[in-house]
Protein backbone atom coordinates (compact mmCIF):
# COMPACT_ATOMS: atom_id res chain seq x y z
CA UNK A 1 0.00 0.00 0.00
CA UNK A 2 2.87 2.18 0.72
CA UNK A 3 3.76 2.49 -2.73
CA UNK A 4 0.54 3.36 -4.44
CA UNK A 5 0.38 5.93 -1.29
CA UNK A 6 3.77 7.18 -2.99
CA UNK A 7 2.65 6.99 -6.09
CA UNK A 8 -0.39 9.08 -5.14
CA UNK A 9 1.82 11.50 -3.74
CA UNK A 10 3.88 11.89 -6.87
CA UNK A 11 1.23 12.49 -9.18
CA UNK A 12 0.05 15.35 -6.20
CA UNK A 13 3.71 16.45 -7.00
CA UNK A 14 3.04 17.23 -10.88
CA UNK A 15 0.13 19.27 -9.42
CA UNK A 16 1.80 21.59 -7.71
CA UNK A 17 4.65 21.91 -10.10
CA UNK A 18 2.00 22.72 -12.94
CA UNK A 19 0.08 25.01 -10.31
CA UNK A 20 3.04 26.93 -10.20
CA UNK A 21 3.21 27.92 -14.04
CA UNK A 22 -0.67 29.23 -13.29
CA UNK A 23 -0.34 31.01 -9.81
CA UNK A 24 1.47 33.54 -11.43
CA UNK A 25 3.89 34.35 -8.72
CA UNK A 26 1.00 33.55 -6.09
CA UNK A 27 -0.97 36.66 -7.45
CA UNK A 28 -3.73 34.73 -8.37
CA UNK A 29 -5.94 33.68 -5.38
CA UNK A 30 -7.27 30.12 -6.27
CA UNK A 31 -4.41 28.61 -8.12
CA UNK A 32 -2.64 29.41 -5.23
CA UNK A 33 -4.56 27.76 -2.95
CA UNK A 34 -4.70 24.90 -4.70
CA UNK A 35 -1.25 25.02 -5.39
CA UNK A 36 -0.20 24.76 -1.60
CA UNK A 37 -2.86 22.61 -1.17
CA UNK A 38 -1.55 19.82 -3.79
CA UNK A 39 2.08 20.89 -2.09
CA UNK A 40 0.64 19.99 1.79
CA UNK A 41 -1.29 16.70 0.62
CA UNK A 42 1.92 15.49 -1.40
CA UNK A 43 4.40 15.78 1.43
CA UNK A 44 1.81 14.52 4.10
CA UNK A 45 1.57 11.40 1.69
CA UNK A 46 5.11 11.08 1.24
CA UNK A 47 5.47 10.93 4.84
CA UNK A 48 2.62 8.36 4.71
CA UNK A 49 4.66 6.18 2.65
CA UNK A 50 8.16 6.81 4.37
CA UNK A 51 6.54 4.69 7.20
CA UNK A 52 7.42 2.07 5.23
CA UNK A 53 9.77 2.89 2.99
CA UNK A 54 13.24 3.55 3.10
CA UNK A 55 13.56 7.22 2.59
CA UNK A 56 16.08 7.79 0.16
CA UNK A 57 14.14 5.12 -2.20
CA UNK A 58 10.75 6.83 -1.38
CA UNK A 59 12.14 10.52 -1.63
CA UNK A 60 13.70 9.69 -5.24
CA UNK A 61 10.60 7.80 -6.57
CA UNK A 62 8.51 10.86 -5.40
CA UNK A 63 11.02 13.68 -7.08
CA UNK A 64 11.17 11.25 -9.71
CA UNK A 65 7.45 10.87 -10.51
CA UNK A 66 6.93 15.07 -10.03
CA UNK A 67 9.91 15.40 -12.54
CA UNK A 68 8.90 13.25 -15.08
CA UNK A 69 4.86 13.95 -14.82
CA UNK A 70 5.87 17.49 -14.90
CA UNK A 71 8.04 17.55 -17.66
CA UNK A 72 5.20 15.51 -19.72
CA UNK A 73 2.70 18.11 -19.37
CA UNK A 74 4.92 21.06 -20.05
CA UNK A 75 5.49 19.60 -23.22
CA UNK A 76 1.48 19.25 -23.37
CA UNK A 77 0.65 22.36 -21.98
CA UNK A 78 2.98 24.74 -22.70
CA UNK A 79 4.72 23.76 -25.51
CA UNK A 80 7.91 23.13 -24.15
CA UNK A 81 10.84 21.25 -25.82
CA UNK A 82 10.04 17.70 -27.06
CA UNK A 83 13.85 16.95 -28.19
CA UNK A 84 14.81 13.64 -28.85
CA UNK A 85 17.68 13.67 -26.05
CA UNK A 86 15.00 15.39 -23.57
CA UNK A 87 12.81 12.67 -24.19
CA UNK A 88 15.74 10.35 -23.76
CA UNK A 89 16.61 11.64 -20.40
CA UNK A 90 13.05 11.36 -19.41
CA UNK A 91 12.99 7.79 -20.34
CA UNK A 92 16.02 7.15 -18.14
CA UNK A 93 14.51 9.12 -14.91
CA UNK A 94 11.22 6.44 -15.11
CA UNK A 95 13.54 3.81 -15.62
CA UNK A 96 15.54 4.82 -12.58
CA UNK A 97 11.92 4.84 -10.64
CA UNK A 98 10.71 1.48 -11.95
CA UNK A 99 14.68 0.03 -11.08
CA UNK A 100 13.97 1.38 -7.31
CA UNK A 101 10.77 -0.63 -7.14
CA UNK A 102 11.83 -3.67 -8.56
CA UNK A 103 15.23 -3.35 -6.51
CA UNK A 104 13.49 -1.86 -3.03
CA UNK A 105 13.17 -3.78 0.13
CA UNK A 106 9.51 -3.26 1.10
Amino acid sequence: MSWVILFIAGLFEVGWAIGLKYTDGFSRLWPSVGTAAAMLVSVLLLGTAMKELPVGTAYAVWTGIGAVGTAILGIYLFGDSASPARLACLAMIAAGIVGLKIFSNS
